[in-house]
């Protein structure tokens, strides 16, 4: 798997970074690559909250360093790690710097196929 294969757009569902497993977001999840083949992350998460992020990828793994704008405009930092299971299924964990240091938010994305409409 390259880099190259990740390009795309991924549905997501995942869980914050707290002691309860439930899945409590759903969102999208777009890569694309810069001029340096570094990927540049978009997520746009419960159609209001929009996050991005710049990472690496090597051997199978997808590592994240995001950020968002929170409530009262403050500023949330955090990384996220994904296993990549196949080039349409990504597994990951996250946590962001002022979260819960007990608890690892999970993520889970399955690639969005685009129709061909020719």
């Amino acid at each position: 798997m390259t880099i190259q294969d990740l390009v795309g757009s991924y549905s997501i569902s995942g869980s914050n970074q707290d002691e309860s497993n439930q899945i409590t977001y759903k969102g999208i999840l777009n890569l694309s690559l810069d001029e340096n083949n570094r990927i540049i992350a978009q997520w746009l998460i419960n159609n209001t909250q929009q996050q991005k992020g710049h990472g690496f990828f090597k051997d199978n793994i997808l590592v994240i360093n995001f950020s968002y704008k929170g409530d009262e405009n403050k500023i949330y930092k955090g990384v996220a790690v994904y296993k990549c299971i196949t080039t349409d299924v990504l597994e990951g964990f996250w946590s962001e710097k002022h979260g819960n240091p007990l608890y690892l938010g999970v993520e889970y994305c399955l690639r969005m196929k685009t129709k061909n409409l020719n």
